[in-house]
């Protein structure tokens, strides 16, 4: 929560405020995001305007979780941008009530003032989450992991299994045996073309 009473409703003061939280519970989604109680440095401008306070900032936290491809450790320090309006609730009638014509949805859209404070953590958790990579890697060109055993491909870049389709084993058995008669067969046709030469 951040106090706006220092501004005192005019328009074009501006009050800036740096200050360090915690990150709330679900700073992020299913595979990295901030740990709930890390600091979170915000630096923000907040701007009194005709109809509210404009706030402007910056956050910046570290953000943890896992690569996609290979389930290794993944962090790196987050930085996420953001501005959003907080309206005075006794805002002019006739500035809501022309809102209220271009679009209804923009009202329940809109972030109010409470006793001259805001709440900036629905604000923050929009920020940080659309910042986040969708698809965390540990390293742009990531193999992954062995599909066979589980193996990480980075740690052996040549592993590999020798791959053989049950569908096909017993065919493979059969190439094998015929391949060894050939070789048995092809032994004694050369026995039998020494004997003639030495006739």
């Amino acid at each position: 929560m951040f106090d706006t009473r220092e501004l005192g409703r005019r328009p074009g003061a501006m009050k800036k405020v740096s200050r360090s939280v915690e990150a709330p519970e679900d700073l992020g989604n299913e595979v990295i995001g901030v740990p709930q109680g890390a600091p979170v440095e915000l630096d923000l401008r907040l701007e009194s305007v005709m109809d509210g306070v404009l706030v402007t900032g910056t956050a910046r936290a570290s953000v943890k979780g896992e690569c996609v491809r290979c389930l290794e450790p993944v962090g790196h320090e987050l930085e996420a941008d953001f501005q959003e309006m907080f309206s005075y609730p006794d805002a002019d009638a006739r500035v809501r009530e022309a809102d209220q014509d271009d679009d209804a949805e923009d009202e329940e859209d809109t972030l109010f003032l409470e006793d001259d404070m805001f709440d900036l953590e629905p604000v923050l958790r929009d920020a940080v989450v659309l910042a986040l990579p969708m698809q965390p890697v540990c390293q742009d060109d990531c193999p992954g992991l062995c599909s066979e055993c589980g193996a990480r491909l980075a740690d052996d870049p040549d592993h590999h299994h020798d791959a053989v389709d049950i569908r096909w084993a017993a065919l493979q058995g059969l190439a094998e045996s015929i391949q060894d008669g050939e070789k048995d067969n092809m032994g004694g046709a050369d026995a039998g073309v020494d004997e003639k030469q030495e006739k």
